[in-house]
């Protein structure tokens, strides 16, 4: 385990995954991550890549070729190494090793950066082509946020905040995880959404046209809060297992498989391309 800290947080990353594991909050004494309860939801924060969903068949389709590459991709079950830290940053690496290309046919470097900048977690992704061809990916985080943040509080006495008014809705999924095709609204008055008990029985909202950039989560009991900011993705995953005590907010630049479209990786919505010799590098921010 890998611990950084500064005055405002104390943060720790496993190295499976480059996981963020705790993001404690030094003035308040708030943990604000899920703990990983195994029999509710064995995850604090995974790392999405280099898919974020499903694949339908949970078949990778590349130049022809197929491959198994399960939901969300490996990396959140990979070893990641500590390839640089200080007192308020570490940097992880997930090289293409003989197992990752037998899943996925690219040669590469995904890294995960985590800096405390002052009173924000900055986590970056990057991505390094050390291929002789573009590579194809997605990415995205997955954080899970303990809801309420005081024991006697509810769930209920909880909402979203979204940085702007909007008119959301959000893409169903299917029983299997696919998009259907189909939309929900979801209404946001005064840019806020409670949290319910029910919000997530048909699985992730998932919004595609979101003009907010930050979303925060807030009581109606007292001032605290906790913002998440995405400035580079164009996906917001938003979601929790029904009756458990926290919500994932979830950037993303890519999204799952759509139902009677199963495409070439080039093809996939969302997707993002990274040329010969090229770095892609995209960052969101925690802070409270």
């Amino acid at each position: 385990m890998t611990v950084i800290e500064n005055e405002y947080y104390k943060v720790a990353i496993r190295n499976q995954g480059g996981e963020l594991t705790s993001f404690f909050n030094k003035t308040t004494g708030i943990e604000h991550m899920w703990q990983a309860d195994a029999a509710v939801w064995p995850w604090h924060a995974p790392n999405l890549f280099p898919i974020v969903g499903g694949l339908i068949n949970n078949e990778l389709l590349v130049d022809g070729n197929s491959y198994n590459l399960s939901r969300h991709g490996f990396t959140r079950t990979s070893e990641l190494l500590l390839i640089e830290s200080s007192p308020i940053s570490a940097k992880f690496s997930l090289p293409n090793s003989e197992k990752t290309l037998a899943v996925y046919p690219y040669k590469f470097d995904f890294q995960i950066h985590y800096d405390l900048i002052d009173s924000a977690l900055r986590v970056t992704y990057k991505l390094i082509n050390h291929d002789k061809k573009p590579i194809y990916f997605s990415v995205g985080g997955h954080p899970a946020f303990n809801v309420p943040f005081h024991k006697g509080e509810k769930y209920e006495d909880y909402y979203l905040e979204f940085e702007s008014d909007e008119q959301l809705e959000t893409h169903q999924l299917s029983a299997d995880g696919f998009f259907n095709g189909e939309t929900h609204p979801v209404p946001t008055p005064n840019k806020m959404l409670p949290l319910t008990r029910d919000l997530f029985d048909k699985d992730a909202l998932v919004f595609k046209n979101l003009r907010s950039r930050e979303v925060t989560i807030k009581s109606k009991l007292h001032d605290l809060s906790l913002t998440v900011e995405f400035p580079h993705f164009n996906y917001l995953g938003i979601w929790a297992k029904p009756g458990a005590d926290f919500v994932c907010i979830e950037p993303w630049l890519g999204c799952a498989d759509t139902e009677g479209q199963h495409v070439d990786i080039s093809k996939k919505e969302g997707i993002q391309e990274l040329k010969v010799g090229h770095v892609f590098e995209a960052a969101y921010f925690i802070s409270a």
